[in-house]
């Protein structure tokens, strides 16, 4: 029987993580509207909607192939590396070292990308394709989360679940505001996802090659907090490094 705990931090970690990549496509689909024409905008993006999916019907039924222990394994140590690319620049971030990333900054970007093109007959063609490019490359993002937080445990619905309500969060206020999102704290949302990821990832792993966790899903908890605390002293170790090396720079 599926425990609330597992329930709970695989619809979390679909939100959290989905939430960041609907935010950085949405921007995109947003300069495309608002510098170009909403035309191109919707129908890049819908195409994007038709490979992703197609992909998610085909990689669905596959799943279910493979025995669950060699895709918990897979998964896990799949989701280590995710996880682990994540919250290293979301270290990095924190401590300074480098740029935190900004929607705003995103946004006037792509639009002065975009109107740099506006003069070429092919403007329509191009602002489709950044559509359909943000949201197929996030997108994808987005089913691999679903898959990574839910096939391990037979909880793609769960994760589906969480994947939604972030594109429909974002959709929603998209639609009222009718600007970038920056007001999300994004970088912060992608600490704790990559802390999120990292820890479901070393759960799964040591599931597939036969471990059994005390406390079975609540061992989750002491996972995370344990990468918390790691992350915090790194943050904390790296920022110190970096004033001391300005001021030996002064």
């Amino acid at each position: 029987m599926t425990s609330l705990t597992s329930i709970a931090s695989t619809i979390s970690a679909a939100f959290l993580g989905s939430l960041v990549e609907v935010v950085e496509a949405f921007t995109i689909i947003l300069a495309v509207g608002v510098t170009q024409s909403w035309k191109p905008a919707f129908i890049g993006s819908g195409a994007a909607l038709v490979v992703l999916g197609l992909l998610t019907i085909t990689l669905g039924p596959l799943l279910g192939l493979i025995p669950i222990e060699a895709l918990q394994f897979t998964i896990g140590t799949l989701l280590i590396l995710f996880g682990l690319r994540w919250l290293r620049k979301a270290i990095l971030r924190a401590s300074g070292y480098i740029a935190r990333h900004d929607e705003e900054k995103a946004f006037a970007k792509e639009s002065e990308s975009l109107r740099r093109h506006s003069a070429d007959q092919r403007a329509n063609l191009l602002a489709g394709i950044a559509a359909f490019k943000a949201v197929l490359l996030e997108g994808i993002e987005v089913v691999f989360i679903v898959i990574a937080t839910g096939a391990g445990q037979g909880m793609m619905g769960y994760a589906s679940i969480g994947a939604a309500a972030a594109c429909i969060l974002v959709l929603i206020v998209g639609l009222f505001v009718h600007k970038p999102l920056s007001s999300v704290p994004e970088n912060s949302l992608k600490f704790v996802v990559g802390l999120l990821i990292s820890a479901f990832g070393i759960f799964w792993t040591g599931e597939g090659i036969g471990a059994r966790w005390p406390g079975a899903d609540l061992s989750l908890i002491p996972i995370f907090a344990a990468l918390a605390a790691f992350s915090w002293l790194a943050v904390k170790g790296l920022r110190q490094h970096r004033i001391a090396d300005e001021r030996a720079v002064r």
